[in-house]
């Protein structure tokens, strides 16, 4: 799979006009506590609540008529579910969208709010990517993959061209890491515009295949658990591990109490609540898991989707 610069130019010319160009904005508080300069790019405030419809915007617009006729299906936690909702009303196709029994009740609404047909089926992302495929098959329906596909991390890839066009010095980028349209579509953005930059995936305990299989360099087994980080659970695909061995410089992992203390911390220093997904730089650097004194860091905030309840409960555990 070859993406480059000039699909990710491509995409951000054939998006831009749909999506909401999100805020870079600075942590003095974090930046003092790392003795760095550290940015956060906004993703929770794009449309949906997510950097989702990026890639899946830049993915249906570039459907043929008759794929957009027989409509799109896919699999999602529920951020990817809801961008792909919002670009398949935007150009009037229908959307199918299977969801895992686990997945937040935030998302789910939001998909049936932006007028998708859901579906909720198995434990867990995997689960329910193996029966989106069987109905992709029986209903003729175009499937839109949630990471390994070239449309959707150029188009996930705008998101680091839209921060370096703002701040292209700087050094460091830490990118939560699911399947990894995000952080390749970065890592291939960054790279380009300065190889010096160091790019560093962020996963949890809970879920780590980057970790071992970077380290690895191979598709390694891994054991999965239940994650506040729910948007970053599940496997990884061949393609995008070979995207990352070629652009991507390390991956980290967190726990899953520092996701929870990040979510917490940035509800009280910045009052914004975002999901587990989105905290898990955050838990990097308030646990030192990468060496940044001095460098100027930028750090994605992939999404802001999170049930209230959930966050209050952890914000009365977390005093």
């Amino acid at each position: 799979m070859q993406i480059t610069m000039h699909d990710i130019l491509i995409a951000n010319t054939r998006i831009q006009d749909h999506l909401v160009k999100t805020p870079l904005i600075h942590s003095n508080c974090l930046s003092q506590f790392t003795h760095a300069n550290v940015w956060f790019k906004m993703e929770n405030l794009q449309k949906t609540g997510s950097f989702k419809p990026r890639g899946a915007l830049n993915k249906i617009f570039s459907l043929h008529t008759h794929e957009k006729q027989n409509g799109v299906i896919t699999a999602s936690a529920g951020n990817h579910a809801q961008g792909v909702a919002l670009a398949a009303n935007l150009v009037g196709t229908s959307a199918l969208i299977v969801v895992p029994e686990k997945a937040p009740e935030t998302k789910k609404e939001g998909i049936r709010q932006l007028g998708a047909e859901l579906v909720i089926h198995g434990s867990n992302y995997d689960e329910a990517e193996d029966y989106a495929n069987q109905l992709a098959e029986t209903t003729g329906r175009t499937y839109i993959h949630a990471y390994e596909d070239p449309y959707i991390i150029a188009g996930q890839g705008t998101v680091g061209l839209e921060a370096l066009l703002d701040h292209p010095d700087m050094d460091i980028i830490l990118v939560p890491s699911g399947g990894g349209g995000l952080i390749c579509g970065i890592a291939i953005a960054a790279k380009t515009i300065n190889p010096k930059i160091k790019v560093i995936g962020v996963q949890s305990h809970a879920s780590p295949p980057w970790y071992y299989s970077f380290k690895e360099k191979r598709m390694v087994d891994v054991e999965y658990k239940d994650s506040l980080a729910d948007g970053l659970h599940g496997t990884i695909g061949e393609e995008n591990l070979k995207l990352a061995l070629k652009y991507v410089d390390d991956f980290v992992l967190v726990e899953e109490k520092e996701v929870a203390e990040a979510m917490c911390w940035m509800a009280i220093q910045h009052h914004f609540m975002i999901e587990g997904s989105a905290a898990v730089g955050i838990a990097a650097l308030l646990h030192n898991r990468v060496d940044v004194s001095g460098k100027k860091v930028l750090n994605i905030i992939t999404g802001g989707n999170v049930d209230a309840k959930r966050l209050a409960t952890l914000l009365s555990e977390n005093k």
